[in-house]
């Protein structure tokens, strides 16, 4: 005759996954993000103003694009607050 055996029981646990963005994007980021993006829409602005010779769209536009494209948004994307280094502070790894 054979023997049954029972399964135990094992409680599932759901795992939370949690955004890796949410701890490097903060509001100044957002801030700094969406001012790349007007810089760069009020470049395209001048881009399309006047005939294809104009001074907008030919020295004024690329300024813009290139401060917006290669300036403002690689600093929203790399940008991080520096943690302050007060001797007074107290951290959680301090009083352990």
């Amino acid at each position: 005759m054979a023997k049954t055996i029972k399964k135990k029981n094992i409680p599932k646990t759901k795992k939370t996954y949690v955004s890796p963005f949410s701890a490097y994007w903060t509001k100044t980021n957002y801030a700094i993000f969406f001012t790349g993006i007007a810089v760069i829409v009020i470049g395209f602005f001048f881009m399309s103003m006047g005939p294809w010779n104009s001074v907008s769209s030919l020295d004024i536009s690329p300024v813009l694009l290139i401060i917006g494209y290669l300036i403002i948004l690689p600093i929203s994307i790399l940008y991080t607050k520096k943690e302050s280094t007060d001797p007074t502070k107290v951290t959680d790894t301090q009083v352990k």
